[in-house]
């Protein structure tokens, strides 16, 4: 069998029948009708994930997560064996995953066909990925995923941390069986930008003034850069967004 099928079966399980039956068009519920919206979670440091995890149970919405094993803000790993409870309650409660690579570097660059260069922002290193390696970096995180939870949803999508994406990259993840989903302009919530130029009230008011029908959402369960926590006015943005009639689904299978 081929490494790219291999792979994927692996980084999907059972995810791809989910797509066997047409999509009938539905008609808007009376609580959406402002739109459909799709959040996404990436990693990141992991301050704030207790606390987002309660207002999304609070509020029964449903992001798809992003995964990677970035360091986390107790001195561990965001896939160490210290975050195992957290994400087997998430796949519990009905969330999605799909992969942020394993070591959430960089792609920068495409040195030639079939290769794309891989690097460190925190100064571990740099190498040049083949098909083979950008399949397993990209199937690692799903791997640990299914050892905490084998039945976890996994969308076959993934997101090259930054969002920084090349060529070479979508197309050799596209041979691993994975599109790659990044967010809209009017989605990114800012929690990673400066607290002190961006403050959450900046932040709120912003999201809540601009996002419309159909945005990719962006954040993440805690930036350690952020000097005030984004956490702290998430639940007020799913309460406007609610109250203006947004509805929040899972991204489907083929991505926005």
């Amino acid at each position: 069998m081929a490494f790219a099928a291999i792979h994927r079966r692996r980084l999907l399980g059972g995810a791809l029948g989910l797509t066997a039956a047409p999509v009938l068009a539905q008609p808007a519920l009376p609580q959406c009708r402002a739109g459909t919206l799709y959040l996404t979670i990436d990693t990141g440091w992991g301050r704030e994930a207790e606390m987002i995890a309660a207002a999304l149970a609070r509020h029964g919405v449903k992001a798809t997560l992003f995964l990677a094993d970035e360091p986390d803000f107790r001195g561990g790993t965001t896939l160490g064996p210290g975050w195992a409870d957290f994400w087997r309650a998430r796949a519990a409660e009905g969330h999605a995953f799909a992969s942020h690579t394993w070591r959430h570097w960089y792609f920068a660059a495409d040195p030639a066909p079939g290769r794309v260069r891989y690097a460190s922002r925190r100064g571990e290193g740099a190498e040049t990925l083949d098909q083979a390696a950008l399949c397993a970096e990209l199937a690692r995180p799903i791997d640990a995923l299914r050892q905490i939870a084998p039945n976890a949803r996994v969308l076959p999508l993934w997101r090259a941390p930054g969002g920084r994406v090349t060529a070479n990259a979508r197309a050799m993840a596209a041979a691993c069986g994975l599109r790659h989903q990044g967010w809209s302009a009017n989605g990114f919530l800012g929690d990673e930008l400066d607290s002190a130029a961006y403050p959450n009230a900046r932040l709120l008011s912003q999201s809540l003034g601009r996002i419309r029908d159909g945005e990719v959402l962006l954040m993440h369960w805690g930036v350690r850069s952020r000097k005030e926590p984004f956490g702290q006015v998430f639940e007020a943005l799913l309460d406007g967004l609610l109250k203006k009639g947004f509805c929040f689904a899972l991204l489907p299978d083929r991505g926005i």
